[in-house]
């Protein structure tokens, strides 16, 4: 096309297309440039504006690495992490939240009422739930993937002082579908703010804060797996996640238990010395064909 003009530039991109361009990449990136096109001429984008954003982009890909995934933090904080989970969610299933930019693969494998608290100090906290199917059988041999920040906000591959694999590990369901460890208390915490996500955070007057949570991913042969998130009822950034995660579903409550009320059959039976948080959260998967 020889005569491009702001008004017929998305018809000729779209014109360009191969015939044999994927049904799926065509609806996929046809909407994207409709939207993109739209923007740009909405707000009159000019020159400098276009370089920063360019610029923006690029500092986002530098900042990234093995441990640090800037482009998940942006999508999170711009909403989009968490609409892709509300899109994609599964009847009767529970709720999907984001995955975080903090997830790390190999975690080992643990056992049922494993404690993941370790050395560190602070509220113990126990952990009891059932995974189970949308029509209430239980899920005997799911894997749960935890996770969660220290104490000190932190997450391991960010902070140095934790080994790889600190508050981390993988469970599998017993017969009956149930899981149950022991932790401390996780606490709210800032998403990194000292990189381009956090020049978008200050520009618009937000705060960094999440409401404290633990993290799962649960995977089940024949089911649909699961990324989601728990959280705590008496967070005081539980009604203003800056990464927009929590739903009605998700929301956890302690419960504060004497200590000689501790289970038997779990790892720290026996060492809990003083009061504890105890708190059941069942899961729901999907079915595959759902």
């Amino acid at each position: 096309m020889r005569n491009v003009t702001k008004d017929n530039i998305t018809d000729v991109f779209l014109g360009y297309f191969g015939p044999d361009t994927d049904p799926r990449m065509r609806e996929i990136m046809t909407a994207l440039a409709q939207h993109m096109h739209a923007f740009v001429k909405e707000v009159g984008l000019t020159h400098a504006e276009w370089q920063r954003g360019i610029d923006f982009l690029q500092r986002t890909g530098d900042i990234s690495d093995a441990e640090r995934h800037e482009f998940i933090l942006l999508s999170d904080v711009l909403g989009v992490s968490s609409l892709v989970d509300m899109v994609n969610a599964r009847p009767g299933a529970t709720s999907s939240s984001v995955l975080g930019p903090f997830h790390i693969e190999g975690a080992p494998a643990i056992a049922y009422g494993a404690d993941l608290k370790r050395h560190y100090e602070g509220p113990v906290l126990l952990v009891e739930g059932q995974v189970c199917s949308t029509d209430g059988a239980p899920i005997g041999g799911a894997k749960i993937d935890i996770w969660q920040t220290a104490p000190n906000g932190m997450y391991s591959s960010q902070d140095p002082e934790q080994d790889t694999y600190s508050f981390h590990g993988i469970m599998t369901t017993q017969a009956d579908g149930r899981y149950a460890f022991t932790s401390v208390k996780p606490v709210s915490y800032t998403v990194p703010n000292d990189g381009p996500v956090g020049e978008i955070l200050d520009a618009t007057g937000r705060h960094p804060w999440r409401p404290s949570h633990l993290h799962y991913i649960i995977k089940a042969d024949g089911f649909h797996t699961l990324v989601t998130e728990v959280f705590a009822a008496d967070d005081p950034y539980l009604d203003q996640d800056t990464v927009f995660g929590v739903r009605d579903d998700l929301v956890m409550t302690y419960v504060e238990e004497p200590a000689d009320s501790f289970p038997d059959g779990l790892e720290l039976s026996g060492k809990v010395d003083e009061p504890y948080l105890r708190v059941q959260f069942d899961l729901v998967l999907a079915p595959e064909e759902a």
